[in-house]
């Protein structure tokens, strides 16, 4: 039963690690916590989740394997076969982690550790009090009845005692799969954040305070350390109107996790493609607008430029002079993009359009060579490949 639901989790791309699992059922083991449905669910996802964003996949295969758990009770221990066990490691360890377990005691010994802690069986099994089965007495099954026992495969509870605190899903708006919104950009952009200490000495050293205390014979030493302040710096360049209205919301959540998450970010909005002229208050963009170069100048290269748009227009706009839909442009938004390119190393391109459509546009190809491959879609999954990129 256990083995599935380690294994359904890898194949729903939670990535559950086989020491993990292990870790998982010493705690079973040792009573970490009582036989409650849902202090199960809470041990089982501290132990083997390890990012937010894989939370309502855990939550969904929980409930998946363990629709109907009423209570866990006393350990089973049954034989397990050996060719079982070994089809297992081959499913979920890579080479790196056999080549690991070899220089910690051999296979045998993992083998041996597994043979202690996992529960399986063969075939179906009816009545009885031992294995998972049917109408009998056994913790584990269906159609039966255990005081302290776990349902599978019966459709609905008899004896009213479900716990389903999974099905709540609390979490499902973190999911990378789906929409982003303001919790989970912020839970992306915090991989690019580096903290550094600096200025006076402002914070509390707690350890050398303590240790200093010791060393002075008990009389109190306190030690103060400079504060821990953010370093990363942004320019945030974000393409607005046109097509981009229809991404208004996702814009509105990204910007606003944004100036959460970064103390030193700079934005201007531009239209479609780099030109000469770029703007802060997109009301008053034809009468108050800031040069280009200024921008170029006034940032230096350490910052990390992240473009953000649908890069969805004619290619006119991008290749030549005098392509802009909205003035005569003398140079191209080529041009403009490689100067910006060129200055500041750190960069990407974060594109709201699903990456399937992209192949579609003609545009977005254009964008997506000068950017060197550099363009990830506008999901949290992309986020934090674009986090991680600008990080390198």
């Amino acid at each position: 039963m256990f083995v599935n639901f380690f294994l359904e989790l890898r194949n729903n791309k939670v990535p559950a690690t086989l020491r993990e699992y292990l870790m998982l059922l010493e705690a079973m083991k040792q009573h970490v916590t009582g036989y409650k449905v849902d202090e199960f669910y809470y041990l089982a996802r501290a132990t083997l989740v390890k990012d937010e964003k894989n939370i309502d996949k855990f939550d969904q295969v929980f409930g998946k394997c363990f629709n109907g758990l009423d209570f866990v009770s006393e350990e089973a221990s049954h034989e397990i076969p050996e060719e079982w066990l070994q089809k297992l490691a081959e499913k979920v360890l890579s080479p790196e982690e056999m080549a690991e377990i070899e220089a910690l005691g051999g296979f045998e010994k993992l083998m041996e550790t597994l043979k202690k802690r996992l529960e399986e069986q063969e075939k179906r099994h009816q009545g009885g009090n031992k294995w998972i089965g049917t109408a009998g007495t056994s913790p584990f099954g269906a159609h039966g009845y255990n005081p302290e026992g776990v349902r599978i495969g019966q459709k609905e509870s008899r004896h009213r005692r479900a716990v389903k605190v999974w099905d709540k899903r609390e979490y499902k708006n973190l999911d990378d799969e789906l929409e982003l919104g303001t919790r989970n950009i912020k839970v992306a952009l915090r991989r690019l954040r580096r903290f550094a200490r600096e200025g006076a000495d402002m914070e509390l050293d707690l350890p050398d305070t303590i240790k200093s205390t010791a060393d002075n014979a008990g009389y109190l030493d306190i030690k103060m350390v400079p504060e821990r302040r953010n370093t990363a710096k942004v320019l945030l360049l974000l393409d607005i109107g046109g097509s981009m209205d229809d991404h208004i919301r996702t814009l509105e959540e990204l910007f606003s996790a944004a100036k959460t998450e970064f103390k030193h970010m700079e934005y201007y909005y531009f239209h479609n493609c780099l030109y000469e002229k770029l703007w802060k208050d997109n009301r008053r963009r034809h009468t108050e607008y800031v040069d280009t170069w200024q921008v170029l100048h006034t940032f230096p290269a350490d910052y990390k430029l992240i473009f953000v748009g649908d890069a969805t227009m004619s290619p006119y706009e991008i290749v030549y002079p005098g392509g802009s839909v909205e003035h005569w442009n003398e140079e191209s938004g080529e041009v403009w993009m490689k100067r910006f390119l060129n200055v500041y190393q750190k960069s990407i391109w974060l594109n709201p359009v699903p990456q399937k459509y992209w192949d579609y546009t003609p545009s977005i190809k254009l964008i997506q060579e000068m950017m060197g491959n550099r363009m990830h879609p506008l999901t949290l999954e992309g986020l934090e490949a674009g986090m991680k990129q600008l990080s390198k």
